[in-house]
């Protein structure tokens, strides 16, 4: 029983740090991102976006700044700081979005959308090799479900691809924990290596290759993970690391349903399906 409980828990763990199939990103999300990592002087600390008609954007108490974009008009404008104390226009929302895809900059590229990336993970882009790295530091994940490495940035039209993922584990490890006579380790590998398949993915994400190299600080979650569960022996030291290298590639097949995928996602209409038994269920 223990066993059962403890392989539960691996695999709820790692689907939640490979999968993030939850609402798109917007825009104005990406566009924020992307200048948190790039203009740290401005913008020095991820902060959650706020929502006051007609404004979507973002405060920055370090420098007093304010960034976002007006829906009205769909401009970008700042407020603070070297902006002074009154708005200033910066450019359309839609301009900035093209030039942030263009530069292929870390933070925000065109093959993924990486809104909801962990502050202090960056990526770039080389051709159609993508990497993801920490940078050798162990950055916090509060909440694994917000993780997604790499989520195919949601689509206007249907394009008719159908790409099968596959994500290998080429090394791992987890310090700060220790379950006697189990190798938790083994489980979650075993649960990240996983296939996933994109109905109306884009047609430049289908030779897509992703290596990443992490260190994460899963202590907040694990903690919530095992949090009530009697499970005798369990040593729990914080922090609790977990350090992965992978690489995840994507293939194109005929169909999404005749594959042997964990879950399948249309990048198109925003639908979901889980393998049950051979069988996909659709995610309500």
């Amino acid at each position: 029983m223990k066993r059962f409980i403890l392989l539960a828990c691996a695999i709820i763990l790692i689907t939640r740090f490979q999968l993030a199939f939850a609402t798109p990103a917007s825009d104005t999300d990406k566009l924020l991102n992307w200048a948190e990592k790039n203009f740290p002087q401005f913008f020095p600390s991820h902060q959650a976006t706020q929502n006051i008609e007609p404004w979507l954007f973002r405060y920055y108490p370090e420098t007093n700044v304010y960034a976002g974009v007006n829906k009205s008009d769909q401009n970008v404008y700042v407020l603070g700081g070297p902006w002074g104390n009154n708005p200033a226009r910066i450019d359309t929302l839609t301009n900035l979005i093209n030039q942030v895809d263009i530069s292929g900059s870390s933070g925000s590229i065109a093959a993924c959308d990486t809104a909801d990336a962990i502050s202090g993970v960056f990526y770039s882009q080389s051709g159609n090799v993508v990497t993801v790295t920490s940078n050798g530091q162990c950055v916090l994940a509060p909440d694994l479900s917000k993780t997604n490495l790499c989520q195919i940035p949601q689509q206007t039209a249907a394009s008719g691809i159908s790409l099968l993922s596959s994500n290998t584990v080429t090394s791992s490890n987890i310090t700060g924990l220790e379950v006697p006579g189990l190798s938790l380790l083994s489980l979650i590998d075993a649960a990240a290596n996983v296939k996933h398949c994109t109905k109306n993915a884009p047609a430049a994400t289908a030779n897509l290759v992703v290596n990443s190299d992490l260190c994460l600080d899963i202590t907040a979650p694990i903690t919530d993970t095992l949090a009530g569960l009697a499970m005798p022996g369990i040593t729990l030291n914080p922090p609790v690391k977990y350090f992965t290298k992978g690489t995840y590639t994507n293939k194109i097949v005929d169909d999404c349903f005749t594959t042997d995928a964990t879950t399948i996602i249309d990048a198109f209409t925003g639908e979901a399906w889980v393998n049950q038994g051979g069988s996909f269920v659709k995610v309500k």
